[in-house]
């Protein structure tokens, strides 16, 4: 009979060896240890890779090339939309997590087995935390996890001080020929709070997508850096890149790109597995490398 995400959090029976952790649906009371977990989401599977847990199972196509070889192993069960059911059940997981894109699926692969929805959403350095508590205590890894927290912060430290005396930027996701920026109550707003670097452009919608710009938008900001984010590759599709899309006069007479201070963001860590552990200190050690190589003014 499956097993349904409701009946794990609802029964009173629950067993001496579970474990209450917290979930983007609150807190979810699970048996400690679970020995065959199905990753439908790349940044749960980015912070348990990082935390020496193998999956069994994970999607077809993962898009994060820093991720493949840890699941090189793993059987597939399907994409981040639509999983495979018949694959799921056959794989006979302890544990199933899903988030964001994957996050709809939920109680369809409860169908199957435990479910648990670990999305991280905008508050992405609080969550990215919980997630990596979670997982410690989750799989006894609760040493491994402390570790990884204390890395985060020193990372964060050092992040602080290298964009000390900078001033301002703006956050642009390209898609082809298109623009859209994010500000500081947006998918990529971590970013302003850990660097302390301003708006350019205060007051941007906190449109899932972003606010639609163009070069002139750009322009009139005038930001001392560009952050951009390539849709495009994350995905990859093939077309226009990031640096042709922002290329032109207008963008070419602000601070950010007379200075050379454009910083392309790795597309996948970002897009795809934002808030991962891997992702999120690759993208944390990028940053402060670019901030620390260009004085401030």
């Amino acid at each position: 009979m499956a097993i349904t995400l409701s009946s794990v959090v609802l029964s009173s029976a629950t067993s001496a060896q579970d474990v209450g952790i917290q979930t983007a649906q609150g807190t979810v009371e699970l048996p400690a240890n679970p020995q065959r977990v199905a990753v439908y989401d790349m940044a749960a599977l980015d912070t348990l890779q990082a935390m020496g847990v193998t999956p069994a199972g994970t999607i077809d196509d993962i898009m994060v090339p820093a991720l493949r070889e840890g699941a090189r192993d793993a059987a597939p069960v399907g994409t981040l939309f639509e999983p495979d059911l018949e694959a799921l059940a056959g794989l006979a997981p302890d544990l199933v997590i899903v988030g964001g894109r994957s996050s709809t699926q939920l109680q369809t692969v409860s169908q199957v087995a435990p479910a648990i929805d670990m999305t991280i959403d905008t508050d992405l350095l609080p969550e990215a935390r919980a997630r990596i508590d979670a997982y410690g205590t989750l799989f006894g890894k609760q040493d491994r996890a402390a570790q990884m927290r204390e890395t985060l912060d020193d990372k964060l430290a050092a992040l602080e001080d290298a964009a000390h005396g900078h001033n301002t930027a703006m956050i642009v996701m390209t898609n082809g020929p298109k623009m859209a920026a994010y500000g500081k109550g947006s998918r990529f707003g971590w970013i302003y709070g850990a660097t302390g670097l301003a708006e350019a452009a205060p007051d941007l919608d906190e449109a899932t997508h972003g606010q639609a710009i163009t070069h002139e938008f750009i322009a009139e900001a005038d930001p001392d850096w560009l952050l951009v984010v390539d849709r495009g590759a994350a995905i990859g599709e093939d077309g226009q890149g990031a640096k042709a899309t922002l290329t032109s006069d207008l963008v070419a007479g602000t601070t950010a790109w007379s200075r050379g201070q454009v910083v392309y963001l790795d597309p996948a860590a970002n897009y795809i597995a934002a808030g991962g552990y891997g992702s999120l200190i690759a993208t944390l050690d990028q940053l402060t490398k670019a901030l620390a190589d260009s004085p401030a003014r």
